[in-house]
């Protein structure tokens, strides 16, 4: 008797809990907690997911080979390859994912659209990458090329990420280069040739949003190669600031998403309850005005081109390179030529 009740009070107790309580690990950026991003999840389960932050892709890669868990995490297209290979992710079902018909294919691609791939990478969210400046200190006169980053003028006043996607991005446009998927030797070197020349510009290779945002909001640094979340921002807190995507060369595009986790212990039908609601109609409004556009291009249209102008993410008339995966080979190439040209080599 004192048994069933206390098996009674216990199923009586679990049941009043919220019904995701911490049964979905989300391997994540921080900010992406946010609830209005996934609601809908938050609704069909009387609570949120456990959210697990990371700094950036390789710490989360070397932490989940070292054996931590999550269901899903978010990374970038660039960093699919590797962690196929890996062997710690498995495909997406297409058919479990509501909005799959409404993705940009620009962003998935033409042959997961039409099944004749696996779908490892669920594009979620995705931006744009061009130039920031001081309005207060620069025209938009002074920031119709790349090639400012190699004005003498603005030395030590300038920067770019900390990021190598995002560097060999910039070299890539200024060099001539607007698909980075089968560049060729040359190519690879002459971009890493035009990063080496900018080095002695930089004042710094930004880590953080908030960090570029004050020096371009103090006059330290007067233009910079930033994601668009930044002047979104920095202009809702009342700076004067620029955002030049129409550069002569052209901008750049990056595109992030979740991945399935092989090893994951939570749900699986909580996994796909969570992208579904970072996918759905209405979060596209929420990571908008966060300065994230929605994959599900459908959503994210009906919000107007007013809006996708005011988030950095209206039409351009240049080239745009999307930063799509490349080869393991390719990255590690960047990625080392890339710390050297930051240690002054």
């Amino acid at each position: 008797m004192k048994k069933t009740a206390l098996l009674t009070s216990a199923l009586a107790l679990a049941t009043a809990l919220p019904a995701a309580a911490q049964n979905l690990t989300v391997f994540d950026y921080s900010g992406f907690e946010d609830p209005a991003f996934h609601q809908s999840y938050i609704d069909t389960h009387g609570g949120a997911p456990e959210f697990v932050f990371f700094g950036d892709e390789d710490e989360a890669f070397q932490r989940l080979l070292a054996g931590f868990q999550s269901d899903v995490t978010h990374i970038c297209a660039g960093s699919v390859p590797r962690w196929q290979a890996s062997g710690i992710i498995e495909p997406w079902d297409a058919e479990q994912i509501e909005a799959f018909e409404t993705l940009n294919a620009d962003l998935v691609g033409q042959d997961v659209l039409s099944g004749s791939e696996d779908l490892y990478f669920l594009p979620t969210d995705y931006g744009s990458t061009a130039v920031a400046y001081n309005a207060d200190e620069l025209s938009e006169e002074d920031v119709t090329s790349l090639e400012i980053f190699n004005n003498p003028a603005y030395a030590g006043r300038l920067s770019i990420p900390d990021n190598v996607d995002d560097a060999y991005a910039l070299a890539y446009l200024a060099t001539g280069v607007t698909d980075w998927s089968d560049v060729s030797d040359a190519e690879f070197e002459a971009a890493t040739e035009w990063l080496r020349g900018i080095h002695q510009n930089l004042r710094t290779y930004w880590t953080d949003p908030a960090e570029i945002s004050q020096l371009i909001g103090s006059g330290e640094v007067l233009a910079a190669w930033v994601w668009n979340e930044v002047p979104v921002a920095m202009a809702e807190e009342g700076f004067n600031v620029g955002f030049s995507r129409n550069t002569t060369e052209g901008s750049s595009v990056w595109l992030c998403g979740y991945v399935n986790m092989v090893e994951g212990a939570g749900e699986e039908a909580q996994a796909y309850d969570y992208v579904n609601a970072l996918l759905s109609d209405a979060s596209a409004g929420p990571l908008l005005d966060s300065g994230f556009g929605s994959a599900n291009d459908a959503a994210l249209q009906a919000l107007g081109a007013e809006a996708l102008e005011a988030s950095g993410l209206g039409e351009v008339t240049v080239p745009v390179l999307a930063q799509l995966p490349i080869s393991n080979e390719q990255r590690e190439r960047q990625a080392e030529a890339f710390e050297r040209i930051k240690a002054g080599f």
